[in-house]
This record gives structure tokens, sequence and C-alpha cells, in this order.
């Protein structure tokens, strides 16, 4: 269970991070090395974050579960001031950029879906309106039976 922290308290160890955030200090760890946030190290080499830490791994959090990938946050995050806590207007930008991912995502997902009624699933490489199996398929026009995989970009590449 998240518990509160002392506002004085200047830097936190990885164990006051993970407990106010509740989540593993492994996730901690994986997120410095995945270059998504950073930590300072004490005089005993023990990881300290400043408490901007805290919203930080919150943005990241948010951003895993809608589905945002770890190298796009770390982009978005990578524009952010060093030091200081996002805020509103930083977030604004933040999911402004995602939703258009997420849009993009979403009515991709949406034409697989409807397309799904049509697929007979029999695995054939070359049918001629197979958009799940082998979407771009433009061998399968001409060719009987899973001859070879050829896409446009393969044609137009020449």
């Amino acid at each position: 269970m998240a518990r509160s922290l002392n506002p004085e308290k200047r830097f936190l160890s990885v164990g006051d991070v993970a407990q106010r955030l509740d989540i593993a200090v492994s996730a901690l760890h994986f997120y410095e090395r995945e270059g998504l946030i950073t930590a300072y190290r004490s005089a005993g080499n023990q990881r300290r974050y400043t408490r901007d830490i805290l919203r930080r791994v919150a943005v990241i959090k948010t951003a895993q579960r809608v589905g945002i990938p770890l190298a796009e946050i770390r982009d978005a995050l990578a524009q952010l001031p060093n030091g200081r806590a996002p805020d509103s207007d930083d977030w604004a930008q933040l999911s402004a950029r995602w939703r258009t991912q997420l849009d993009e995502r979403i009515s991709h997902l949406e034409r697989l879906r409807d397309q799904l009624d049509d697929c007979i699933g029999c695995g054939c490489l070359s049918l001629a309106q197979c958009p799940l199996r082998n979407p771009g398929d433009i061998l399968g026009q001409n060719v009987a039976g899973a001859a070879r995989f050829q896409t446009k970009a393969d044609v137009d590449q020449g």
C-alpha cells in the first residue's frame, strides 16, 4: 500500500519511491536501465531520487497502461526539463501526442476486427483477399498456392 513521504525529505531512496508509488523496486531499476528515469548515487553508492521522480514514474505507468511503447515514452520524457515534475501543460502536450497514436491504433484494430469475418483461417499465404494473414500480398491475385510473398513496396523497389 502506498504511504506518504516526509515533505522535508529532499532525496528519496529506491524503497521510498517504490512504496509511495506501490511498484516493485525492480521496476525502478528497469526504468533507470531503459533511460526513463535518473537516479543519483549517495556516498554509499545507493540510489537516490529527487521528488520529481514520483510524477515522472506516474506518467510512465499511465502511458504504459494505454499501450505506449517504452521507446516513445523515453523520447517524450527527454523533451521535459530535468529536475522538475511534469506539470499539467507537459501532460497536455504528452497526452495530445499519444492520443493521435492511440487513435491510429484503434482505427487499425477496428479494421482488423471488421476483416476477421471474411477470414477463413486456412493459412494459405496467397489468398486473393487475406488482409489478416498476408496483408499487402499482390502475387496472390495472380498465383494459386503459397508461391512467394511480395508486397507493393517490393514491386516499387523493383
